[in-house]
Order: structure tokens, then sequence, then C-alpha cells
């Protein structure tokens, strides 16, 4: 996958500020002016080139993860250069209710088959970063007030060393807010969103973990509210927006508006469809748009599934608007609870490959969730 761009930085001119800026370009060698502004202005993606064929594979992959492994090669990898692996691991029982009391022994890490040693310093608290991305497209252009709601809510169930970027995308993904740990600040950003009319959700993926990401000891995290449903303006795949994700070792929550659209068309269609003869052939573009348009949030909903499974989030479906703070709180309350793992692998080799990784847990009743492994540094 190709460069596709840099995120747009959103910024706020006033009236005096206009006025000396005016002063200054008539002051200013043009060469330096330019280049300070070049830091300063908001950047919008522009389109990228193709990637080059990798010239190897990951390792083997369980059958339900071929369509991953297909989405991981190893060019252009973005490591982080440190002897410990970071693994947030999710760990819930057989009713799905998040266990919060393991220790250690609880737990078993797999390298490429190989079981790695856990250190008594294994578990630690880790804060984390959480860069928050709005759909705010046409399809939810009118609910941006439940997604400000939302989002402010979930910003204060947060630890107070967590931080918080805030990003929308529609026909070109934007920051609204950097990094902050400002629950006010964010509030602020909130105020700032507005709708588009396309969905570049791939590009918003793949920009988010390479310009907003860096390396350290903090944990990634990704929560974003979309149908999933890129609409082609972009240049980004959702196999090399997954790959991007990974290298950063970002863990992706996605919360879709899938159920409540699939809702709206199917009563639309299902009115349509109960029409006479003449109706049915009058109205039978949009009936078959609207059955188009069903299968195409079939297949987001797996794309989904698939994005989140392969870094250890979850995916979540409201069927209204109104569950949105629900799905947020459900999310908060994850993070709050997450196991930081880490472990050095004995695998020591810098090769830039990518390792695949497992956790087992010491009761079969318990299930752990984490992304499904990492690029290893290269020399």
């Amino acid at each position: 996958m190709g460069r596709v761009g840099s995120l747009k930085r959103s910024r706020r001119l006033c009236l005096p500020c206009v006025v000396l800026l005016m002063l200054a370009l008539a002051l200013l060698d043009l060469s330096t002016l330019s280049s300070a502004q070049t830091q300063r202005r908001p950047r919008r993606v522009s389109p990228g080139q193709p990637a080059a064929t990798p010239a190897s594979s990951p390792p083997a992959q369980p059958a339900n993860d071929e369509t991953t492994a297909q989405a991981i090669d190893q060019d252009e990898v973005i490591t982080v250069s440190t002897s410990e692996v970071l693994l947030p691991v999710t760990v819930r029982d057989a009713e799905g209710r998040l266990v919060t009391t393991l220790t250690r022994e609880n737990f078993r890490v797999y390298e490429d088959g190989v079981e790695q040693p856990l250190s008594d310093l294994a578990l630690r608290r880790v804060p984390v970063d959480v860069a928050l991305l709005v759909d705010t497209s046409s399809s939810v252009a009118a609910y941006l007030e439940d997604f400000r709601r939302a989002l402010g809510e979930f910003a204060t169930r947060l630890a107070p060393d967590d931080r918080l970027s805030l990003i929308k995308f529609d026909d070109r993904v934007e920051v609204l807010q950097d990094w902050t740990t400002s629950r006010t600040q964010l509030r602020r950003s909130l105020r700032r969103l507005t709708g588009g009319m396309f969905t570049r959700f791939n590009d918003a993926l793949y920009l988010v973990a390479r310009e907003q990401f860096a390396g350290g000891q903090r944990r990634h995290a990704v929560i974003v509210f979309s149908d999933g449903i890129d609409n082609g303006r972009g240049r980004t795949s959702l196999e090399a927006a997954l790959r991007s994700l990974l290298e950063v070792q970002a863990t992706v929550y996605s919360i879709s508006s899938t159920q409540i659209q699939r809702a709206a068309k199917r009563a639309e269609l299902d009115t349509l469809l109960a029409g006479s003869q003449s109706e049915l052939k009058f109205n039978q573009l949009r009936i078959d748009s609207l059955q188009l348009g069903l299968l195409a949030l079939d297949a987001s909903e797996q794309n989904l599934a698939q994005l989140t499974t392969a870094t250890g989030g979850r995916l979540y479906k409201p069927d209204q608007f109104s569950a949105l703070d629900a799905a947020y709180r459900e999310v908060a309350e994850e993070l709050r609870h997450q196991y930081a793992l880490y472990y050095k692998p004995l695998n020591k080799t810098k090769d830039g490959r990518f390792r695949r990784v497992q956790v087992a847990m010491s009761e079969p009743a318990l299930k752990a969730a984490t992304r499904i492994g990492y690029f290893a540094p290269r020399k």
C-alpha cells in the first residue's frame, strides 16, 4: 500500500490573527514563511501508490484467519524497538462477563507456537491512548448530537492519565483534537463535528495508525463509529488499514451502525415490495438499490468483525442511536479492566517478520482476546 497522505489538522483563525498574518506576509521571506506554514496548516488526505509485492509471508494461521493472513505483508513495517512485547488482553467468562482478578499464573503466551516465559512483572497497569474516530458522512450526519453526548460521557470513564484524540472522516480525514488528557478540551472539540458526504473509512484507519500512534509503552486503542462501508474514493484497502494497525499494535473497537441502517432499509424495502405490480415496476430501481445496500451491510459487518478480532478488539452493533451510550460505556469498562501482559520473546531475530501470538488461559471456561500478532523489529 502506498502513502495515502496526511491527516488534516483542524485549527481556527481569529480576525486579529488574520491581520497580523497579512502584515507578516509583507515582511517575511516567502520561503521561510512557506516552511513555517507547512507545519501549521491542516493536511488533507492525498492519493497514494500501490504497495510493492511482499517478499515473504507471515506464519501459518488457523483456517478462519486466512483473510487476515493475506492482509499482512512485510514491506515498510513500523515497529517499536524494544526487548519486550506488550499484549493488551481482555478476559471474559462463559457468560461474557469481564474477569478482573487474574494473576500471571493464569496466562500462557505462545509466539509462533512456542511458549514464552513470563516474568514476575508480566502484569502491569499501562495508560491507554484512545483515538476516537467518528463517521460524519451523510448517512449519519443527523445524529451528531448523539455522538457528542456519548463520546463526552465515554471520556469521563477513562483513567486520568489516559489520552484521547478526536478524528472525523467523511470526504476527508481530519483531526479535531490531538492527544489530550483534558476532558473539557475534548468536549469543546466535539462541538466541531460537522457532516460531510462520503465515507473514507479505510483511509481514516490507515492514517490514524501511521500518524497518531508512535512508539512507547502505552496501549493503543481505536474506537470507530461507522457502517464500515468505504465508498472507494480513498486509495487504502481494508487489508492495508489492518496491517497498519497491527504494525502500531493498536486494538480496534467498532461501534457499527449496520444494524440501524439495515432496519431502516428493510422497512422501506418491505413497504415497496407490498405495492401493486405497477408500483413495483415504477420503484424497481429503488428496490434494487435497497437490496444491494443490504448486501453491502452484510459484507461490511464481516469486515468489521475481522478487523476487531485480528486486533483483539470487539464489535458492537447497537440497534438504535440512543443505544450509543451503552456501547461506549462497555468499551470504557473493557479498557479499564484490560490486562497489560509483557513478555520477552525467545526469538530475538530482528528480521521485521510477522510473529503470530496466542494467549491461553489456565481455566478452559475463560476466553482471552488479544491481537493476532506483531511485527518484529528490523536490524
